[in-house]
Order: structure tokens, then sequence, then C-alpha cells
């Protein structure tokens, strides 16, 4: 645990803490080390989860199970990522199921401790960024709403690849999907989507390689948007 301390404190749920006042939390919270094989399942839809997750190495992957059977993709992280933090709090079970993307250890953490009452500013703390981090993945949550329902293809890719530019600060970037994995986000044939953005290219509002996308119109994919 001792030499994750500097990650956690850079995540969103443990920001602002000194590390010996995390180092005293995760004992007080009974946090736990867990390892994942790649494949194994860390939260599974339909069941309650009740802790809070973070990635300490490897990958996750959370994703919703469609009535025609296709995983719609909803996050990948990576270390220092922050899952089971929106619903680990509620009555319901998850509507999504989260798997190990890649050999992965994590950080669990119960989260009706971390609601207990208390007055030292370490909790506060806590409580303070698990608003922030909810509110923050509310508002991606609408975006991805928002993405899923506009008609067209090339409307959906033009709104994905600049909210991702918006993310990486730059027109040149890496999106966290394989074509496959990327037309599962956008809900679309995957031939279609290649076919797509080879057009997109040919119109010279792009150029992609595998993963990797720079923007050479972003003012036109906007336009698009609309």
């Amino acid at each position: 645990m001792e030499n994750y301390l500097p990650l956690l404190q850079s995540t969103s749920l443990f920001a602002g803490l000194e590390a010996e006042a995390l180092r005293v939390l995760l004992g007080e919270v009974g946090a736990v080390l867990r390892t994942y094989s790649r494949g194994e399942t860390l939260v599974l839809a339909g069941q309650p989860n009740r802790r809070v997750g973070v990635v300490l190495s490897g990958a996750i992957e959370a994703y919703h199970s469609a009535a025609s059977g296709a995983r719609l993709p909803i996050s990948q992280m990576g270390p220092g990522g922050v899952f089971g933090d929106v619903l680990g709090g509620s009555s319901l079970s998850s509507p999504v199921t989260v798997v190990a993307s890649a050999p992965c250890e994590v950080l669990l953490v119960p989260y009706e401790k971390l609601l207990l009452p208390g007055a030292d500013p370490a909790r506060q703390r806590v409580l303070q960024n698990l608003v922030r981090t909810i509110s923050d993945k509310y508002l991606l949550l609408s975006r991805r709403v928002d993405l899923l329902l506009l008609k067209s293809l090339r409307a959906k890719v033009c709104a994905y690849l600049l909210s991702e530019a918006e993310v990486h600060h730059s027109l040149t970037f890496t999106v966290p999907y394989s074509r496959i994995r990327l037309a599962d986000y956008l809900n679309c044939d995957r031939s279609a989507l290649s076919r797509e953005l080879s057009l997109m290219q040919r119109d010279g509002l792009l150029e992609t390689y595998k993963s990797s996308f720079k923007l050479l119109e972003p003012d036109a994919l906007r336009r698009m948007v609309l």
C-alpha cells in the first residue's frame, strides 16, 4: 500500500490529502488491495456494488449490455482511475459490468465507511471529492446521451472527436478505443464507421491511423454537429 500512496494522492477521490492522513484514513475504512486477471469481473451488472475502487495498475473497462447482446462501452480506466463512486452509495444494483481489460491491481474501499460521520479533515475532504467526481461523471454521461441522440453517424463522429480534442487540449490525439470498440461506443456498425472516417479523410476534415486522429477542420466539424 505504501508504494501506491503518491498515486492515490493524485486521484480525484483522495486529492488534497497528505500522505500520513491518507494512510490513517485507509486503515480506518478498511481499504483492501485486490488483484484481477484479464477478463475477470470486478462489478457485475444486476448485482449491488458497495465499494469504491481505485485502479493501481493495469486497466479496467465498464460496459452496458444491450438487448441485442452487444457490449456498449461506458469507460476505460488505467492507474488512478476511480470507479464505483457514483453508484457505490446507492441502494440500486449496478447497471454496468466492470471487467479487467488487463491484469490489474485495485484498491477497494467500503462506501458506507467513507460516509460515516466524522469531523476529521481527511474524511471531510474525501466527501467533498466524492461530490465533485459524481457531478463530473454526471456531466460526462449527459454528453454521452447527447452524442447518441444525434441522428447521423457523421454528427456522432464529429461530436466524439471534438470532445476528445477538448480532453487532450490538442487537435492531435489518440482515443482509448480500437476501431471495433469505438463503433460500439458510438452504437454503430464497424464497417459503417470505417467508411465514414475514410470519407471524412478524403474530404480533408481529418487524418487518422488506427486509434490516432488529427483534426484538420475543427470549425467544419462543429458545424456538422449542429
